[in-house]
């Protein structure tokens, strides 16, 4: 076996052997591969990106890059928001999405077995045919896949009520750094033989292996009403206050959402004539609740938003109630049109939310980074979005000045301060793996990379990404 570093000529050669018609350098696919929605951008080309159609295209393309130590990065939609996918000089991206088959659905047993490749949304489209769904609810649900949202452990709108993508996976089937294929996890409800290595390859940004196949756990349809509640305050510690009585009195909402006054503002003059019944000033707070008590429970939430000084209203409609779920979702493009973006994700407990928020008020002041701020406020998970543009200096090179990694890293810090994490669901990838080691502490760190080299002792899965 060939162990050692080959000439990218000779990588190419191999794998176009192994792989006929499957292996791109066009210039615009190697481009493509070179960002993702984080904005950052590599130096240079990746080597070649090979689309893979099966399990044996994975482990062929597994089998190369490990005898000849060339970096592997796994990509699919690229709508990743912390680097994670983002290829660069010398490396091999390895393409998923031509993976995307449902290959089962059993309504008995509430599962559902999947290639990697699949969109969240076409997924849950399919599935509604049967009465089901997958919980996982990503606001990018509808380009980001599945295979994508594993990696990640993605979160999204429901968080709070369903949970993330860990709770709604049952067992894996991935291919290692060497191209060997295990089967990892179950499809019965419980199961608890030896390490739970699903839990461990859920999260893991590539790091690990190849997830090719995904069992996942469903739920059945939600019965009963959907009430949506949209509300407005006039500044967003106060849309947070109500956001933590309405946890305090027990009610779970499906989705209870807040944007601070700048996201609002973006939202408004993005969605054009479908905003103008926005308020001009103030923060919003979008709240859904399902099932039996839906009613009931969306009365009470009401009236929690009129105790603390909000005013607000139940959705009529269908289309008004997704109306308001559509305009927390555009918020990500909305902000895009301020300048460039750096979209951050920490984490809080709930009972810090308001603090967080003052926080990033504060830092905005002193250090002049614009923070527009939304948040998942149901689970405590804020995306302070830093906007930064061409009066830093950037010039679209992709580069993020220093002062804003400054203000970054002070979001980051207050996070941790507060009990938090660096990260609620967009995983470290690249942007934040200077930060890992302050939140894992050091004997953790060093435990972390260990397990990193049981997997890939040559260190060719996504190198570079979550650890320095």
């Amino acid at each position: 076996m060939q162990t050692d570093r080959r000439s990218p000529d000779d990588v190419l050669t191999r794998l176009s052997e192994s792989l006929p018609g499957r292996v791109d350098t066009a210039a615009e696919v190697l481009t493509a591969a070179r960002t993702d929605r984080s904005g950052h951008r590599s130096g240079a080309d990746p080597l070649a990106v090979v689309h893979a159609q099966s399990v044996e295209d994975v482990q062929a393309v597994c089998r190369i890059a490990d005898e000849t130590r060339t970096p592997l990065v796994v990509r699919a939609a690229g709508t990743g928001l912390a680097g994670g996918a983002v290829a660069g000089a010398g490396e091999l991206v390895l393409d998923l999405t031509g993976m995307d088959r449902i290959l089962e659905v059993s309504p008995a047993d509430r599962l559902a077995v999947v290639e990697p490749g699949i969109l969240n949304g076409d997924l849950n489209r399919a599935l509604a045919e049967h009465g089901l769904w997958w919980a996982p609810d990503p606001a990018s649900k509808d380009i980001s896949t599945v295979g994508g949202n594993i990696a990640m452990n993605a979160g999204g709108l429901l968080c709070a009520k369903y949970g993330v993508t860990r709770e709604a996976v049952l067992g894996l089937k991935v291919v290692l750094a060497d191209g060997s294929l295990i089967e990892m996890g179950h499809r019965s409800v419980k199961g608890v033989t030896g390490y739970d290595l699903t839990a461990l390859m859920i999260g893991s940004e590539g790091t690990l292996g190849v997830i090719v196949e995904a069992t996942l756990a469903l739920r059945p349809a939600v019965p009963g009403e959907v009430v949506t509640l949209g509300a407005f305050f006039p500044d967003v510690v106060a849309g947070a206050a109500t956001a933590a009585a309405i946890t305090t009195a027990g009610l779970v909402p499906a989705i209870m959402e807040l944007a601070d006054e700048a996201t609002l503002a973006a939202i408004k003059d993005y969605a054009g004539p479908d905003g103008a019944d926005l308020p001009e000033e103030g923060a919003f707070l979008l709240i859904q609740a399902d099932g039996p008590g839906a009613a009931a429970e969306g009365t009470r939430m009401l009236e929690l938003v009129v105790a603390n000084g909000g005013t607000g209203r139940i959705a009529e409609t269908p289309e008004e109630a997704e109306r308001l779920v559509a305009l927390r979702r555009s918020a990500f493009p909305a902000l895009e049109r301020l300048g460039t973006p750096l979209v951050e994700d920490v984490a809080v407990p709930r009972t810090k939310m308001v603090e967080m928020f003052a926080q990033i008020r504060e830092i905005e002041a002193r250090t002049g980074v614009r923070i527009p701020t939304a948040a998942h406020a149901g689970d405590g998970n804020l995306h302070p979005i830093l906007v930064f543009g061409e009066a830093d200096g950037v010039g679209g090179s992709g580069e993020i000045p220093q002062h804003v990694w400054d203000a970054a890293g002070e979001v980051f810090r207050a996070a941790l301060d507060l009990g938090g994490t660096l990260t609620g669901e967009h995983g470290v990838g690249l942007l934040k793996r200077d930060f890992l080691a302050a939140e894992l502490g050091e004997v953790q760190d060093e435990l972390q990379r260990r397990i990193k080299a049981v997997f890939d002792p040559h260190g060719i899965m996504n190198p570079g990404k979550v650890f320095v």
